[in-house]
């Protein structure tokens, strides 16, 4: 902060320390003067700033200062000139700074959870406060010692809070890294993590190195004793034997939590949003001047598509992980709200042990952002640490996600609070006690995968029965999927009665005891009241089929429960495992229902079971009138209604280990399946800035299927092997390469010296891009652009039903091609009859896949006009060279016809030699008979260089020799013969 101060022209020009005036009502002020004097620099310091849960801050105050225009008598004070010296060789404001960028960091709010805005910082320390005598400031001579002691919770640095400016712009007290900030082309250079030390003035444990403890000296609060890691957390005395300068630089192994914690080199920044900068390199003005001018035609054609992506949220970072088998990363999600302040403090102590950006605040956002971050880490697993509402907010955002994760991660519990019955159905207690985090973090490693059930609701209003209360229903249940349990009765309405109550009265429900009690007194006064004895006669219950309403009746229910998991209630019971045909599981697709009457629900507490009814698949509720409700514990009454429960799905779950219960098995590697699809160098210059102009306009190759634990040199390598093998491919050169497409906000190509270092899941999705320098570009000019866009709106609806149908037709009869990591399907070869009468391989040929081409009539119109640039776009898009009509004419055909050479010779290179034998079905004739019919004889040489058949005979029996010398056309005929007695010589000769 800057101040411009008039009249001071007395005080000297050396550093000072000055109180600022102030009043009753406001705090004092202090500043430290440094500079000349009409430009006064200073930090202020606030003795009532506190640090709140987000962030706070320091400049806020700023308002309190009222005037600026101070007399030399109003300023009092002493020089420290030892302190302010010190202060100035670390200057607290900076005018640029890398890691500050736009603003100072002296003045960045305190945090407790990483930033994930393009505003981060790397190094930022996440504060909290602390009490503990052994805490002591960082800083020595620097230090303020004014405002609450602070500790880091990810390096467990110690700082007063108002020197946290100052220890903000040191370099050297920087937290621990979280992310890799090198652009998104360095990102795989440096995959490993390097130690991160932090001096201790204050140690528990012993030294890796000597074995002996580290130990504090005597009145020497200021000197550093020990120096520890704050990723494997070893420690070393501060000392030459123990710790020399060669352990700076040393590789860090992570530590006993190496398995499940995320390496910072996972985790990448993406540039600001417009900073991108791309790989094109305009060569000259004339190249600058055409891509300005595409460029232009191309917003104004796009112009809703780029405000419709402008909307769209930035994303300031991109998890880009190392697939393998090796590691199992756990991302916490915590919520600070759970089990009073338990949450508070388990979200420091999951900051220290692993990567903090893998550790989630619940209230800044919920789990969705931290799920589709960490989408692509192999093997992943999800820690909830709260309520069993906190895993179903988990769950039902894992099931919201388009598309969904694959594999599912497996989801565990740390139970906060009360009542917890999920987290005891899966072996972890009824609640947190403060056990170490390490010990937790163990178990997660290794707990075993089990499925849960879950189950969903319909509900729909019974239209036969009128609503006795319109104001106090609903139309439906709180939830619609079931997790745990459903209800309704007598159980639902004391739940549904203490919401309200707390609602009402917030002040009154701060005490668990005294919520106990209530529900002690709501459950006494139903037992006499007996509001619900006449339930059985409100509802119908029906399960599987069969009506269970008669033994509601005679077993007196106030309240019926379908049960999913066998704890209900903090713990209690209510199914007999000795009833039913099975013991209750939480995976086999059944749901326990069981009657309680206001005399059972009390004596749960005490091991009794409820009136068990049955175990069904599905069930069907139809109620005559309002009726309090509740699925897993969110209660609320719902109108006359008819409500249908069946199975929904069954999550993965992570359970404590146990003996004898079978292990599913999750495979963390999943094979990609991928679209191969190419663009030419002019289609990326124009639209590597439109993916959906790209994803249009790239040229579909076929697919393949690979493992993602390859690297791009690997699938370069299987690429070019079929390529050169398989006829179901276009050519394509050998310089072509990989580009990214799913990192940053443009596409950019992937360096082929560093194909080693990147995996196919690091630039890849659904679909593979690779850039092909060499292949046919589509229209240059935007008159050619506008031709074929106007030649596109007049696509008969003939075309359309032509494509749609080569798309159907093509997806039978696929053989599949095993080679190295992946399998690449073609079709397999039919004799020339079966291809005679089906309509796909006269589209396709043999080994031609439906997904590589498809088919239409405009191909042949191109042809017979002479249009190359149409044909050539229209190829471009993906439609197939070997187009015909209904007689088998193909494109080919059309241009010997009319002798339109330049699409003879555009065909002839990029199609395969099948096309170029393709015979008609009215005649029999290949393109050669045709050109030889009507004396073409330019032609004619280029389809016998490129391949053609000269031997060939059409239905006739005449071969193109005969056929010209047939039309007299004696020149081609004489060129024609000479070809074939130049055969027969090379045939003899290899005799």
């Amino acid at each position: 902060m800057v101040y411009d101060l008039q009249n001071l022209s007395m005080l000297p020009t050396t550093s000072s320390k000055v109180k600022l005036p102030s009043d009753s009502n406001k705090p004092s002020l202090h500043c430290l003067l440094n500079g000349p004097l009409n430009s006064l620099h200073f930090s202020v310091i606030d003795q009532r700033l506190g640090p709140i849960h987000d962030s706070v801050f320091l400049d806020h105050i700023n308002s309190t200062v009222t005037a600026l225009n101070y007399r030399q008598n109003d300023l009092t004070g002493t020089v420290d000139t030892k302190r302010i010296n010190s202060a100035n060789s670390q200057p607290i404001h900076k005018e640029s700074d890398r890691r500050t960028g736009a603003t100072s960091n002296a003045r960045r709010p305190i945090r407790i959870v990483p930033d994930w805005t393009e505003n981060a910082i790397q190094g930022e320390h996440f504060w909290k406060p602390t009490s503990a005598s052994g805490d002591l400031c960082c800083l020595n001579e620097e230090c303020i010692k004014s405002g609450q002691r602070m500790k880091c919770s990810a390096c467990q640095l110690i700082a007063h809070q108002n020197c946290i400016p100052i220890v903000n712009e040191k370099t050297q007290l920087a937290c621990k890294p979280t992310y890799r900030d090198v652009g998104v082309r360095q990102y795989r250079e440096q995959a490993v993590t390097h130690h991160h030390w932090v001096h201790r003035k204050m140690e528990k444990g012993k030294c890796k190195q000597c074995g002996k403890a580290v130990q504090g000296k005597l009145f020497g609060s200021k000197e550093i004793v020990a120096l520890s890691c704050a990723w494997c957390h070893e420690v070393y005395h501060n000392k030459e034997s123990c710790f020399n300068q060669s352990k700076i630089g040393e590789i860090c192994t992570l530590g006993n939590y190496a398995p499940i914690i995320v390496p910072p080199s996972w985790i990448v920044k993406l540039p600001s949003k417009g900073n991108f900068k791309s790989s094109i390199r305009v060569n000259n003005k004339n190249n600058a001047s055409n891509a300005s001018k595409k460029m232009k035609n191309a917003n104004k054609r796009n112009k809703q598509q780029q405000q419709k992506e402008e909307r769209k949220e930035h994303r300031a970072f991109i998890v880009k992980p190392i697939p393998s088998t090796e590691v199992i990363p756990v991302i916490v999600f915590i919520n600070p709200k759970s089990g009073g302040n338990q949450g508070v403090k388990l979200l420091g102590k999951f900051q220290q042990l692993l990567n903090p950006r893998q550790v989630f605040d619940l209230t800044q956002g919920g789990p969705k952002m931290g799920l589709e971050m960490f989408r692509k880490a192999p093997n992943l697993r999800v820690l909830a640490c709260g309520g069993d509402g906190t895993v179903g907010w988990v769950l039902s955002i894992l099931d919201q996600l388009n598309p969904p994760i694959v594999p599912v991660p497996a989801v565990g519990v740390l139970p906060l609070g009360t009542g917890n019955d999920l987290a005891r159905a899966l072996g972890w207690g009824g609640g947190y006690t403060d056990e170490p985090i390490g010990k937790i973090l163990r178990e997660i490693g290794m707990s075993q995968c089990v499925l849960m059930d879950r189950w969903r609701l319909r509900v729909t209003t019974n239209e036969d029965v009128a609503d006795d209360q319109v104001d106090k229903s609903k139309d439906n249940v709180p939830l619609n999927v079931i997790n745990n349990y459903f209800s309704f009765g007598v159980d639902a309405h004391i739940a549904l009665e203490f919401h309200e109550a707390r609602e009402a009265h917030p002040e009154k429900f701060n005490s668990r005891l005294r919520n106990k009690m209530y529900y002690g007194q709501m459950g006494g006064k139903d037992l006499i009241l007996r509001q619900y004895r006449n339930l059985s006669q409100w509802v119908t219950l029906e399960c599987d089929g069969t009506d269970y309403t008669a033994k509601l009746k005679d077993a007196g229910c106030h309240a019926v429960l379908f049960l999913n998991i066998p704890s209900y209630g903090g713990g209690t019971h209510p199914w007999n495992d000795s009833f039913g045909q099975s013991k209750a599981a939480i995976d086999d697709g059944l749901m326990e229902v069981v009657g309680l009457t206001t005399y059972q629900l009390p004596m749960l507490q005490a091991g009794m079971h409820g009136t068990c009814i049955c175990q069904c698949r599905t069930a069907r509720i139809v109620t005559n009138r309002t009726i309090p409700m509740q699925v897993d514990g969110e209660a609320c009454r719902v109108k006359p209604s008819i409500i249908e429960m069946e199975l929904l799905n069954k999550a993965v779950m992570l359970a404590k280990r146990k003996q004898g219960r079978a292990d599913v098995q999750v495979n963390p590697l999943e094979k990609l399946q991928l679209i191969i699809l190419r663009l030419s160098m002019d289609q990326y210059e124009r639209y590597h800035y439109d993916k959906d102009m790209l994803r249009k306009v790239a040229n579909k190759l076929g697919r393949i299927e690979i493992e993602s634990q390859c690297d791009l040199e690997q699938v370069r390598n299987m690429l070019n092997a079929k390529f050169e093998e398989s006829i179901a491919y276009p050519r394509v050169s050998q310089d072509w390469c990989f580009i990214d497409c799913c990192t940053a906000e443009h596409y950019f190509r992937i360096d082929r010296a560093q194909e080693h270092l990147h995996y196919i899941c690091d630039i890849a999705v659904d679909e593979l891009y690779i850039l092909d320098h060499e292949a046919a570009t589509m229209p240059q000019t935007p008159d050619q652009e506008r031709s074929f866009a106007a030649y596109s709106q007049r696509q008969t609806q003939n075309d359309r039903r032509n494509i749609e149908h080569g798309e159907r037709s093509g997806s039978t009869d696929d053989d599949e091609l095993e080679m190295g990591f992946r399998s690449i399907k073609v079709q397999k070869w039919k004799s020339r009859e079966d291809r005679l009468f089906s309509f796909n391989e006269e589209v396709f040929g043999y080994g031609f896949s439906s997904v590589l081409e498809q088919t239409s009539d405009a191909v042949l119109l191109a042809a017979q006009s002479g249009d190359l640039l149409m044909l050539r776009a229209l190829h471009e898009q993906g439609y197939s060279l070997q187009s015909a009509n209904k007689k088998g004419q193909t494109a080919l055909h059309f241009a010997c016809k009319y002798n339109h050479k330049d699409i003879v010779k555009y065909t002839i290179l990029r199609a395969s030699r099948r096309l170029i034998n393709m015979a008609d079905n009215e005649r029999g004739q290949t393109a050669l008979h045709v050109a030889a019919e009507h004396g073409r004889r330019d032609i004619s040489v280029m389809l016998v260089a490129a391949g053609a058949n000269i031997e060939a005979r059409d239905l006739s029996g005449n071969t193109p020799m005969m056929t010209a010398f047939n039309k007299e056309f004696y020149e081609v005929a004489t060129y024609l013969e000479c070809q074939e007695r130049f055969l027969h010589m090379n045939i003899q000769n290899r005799k």
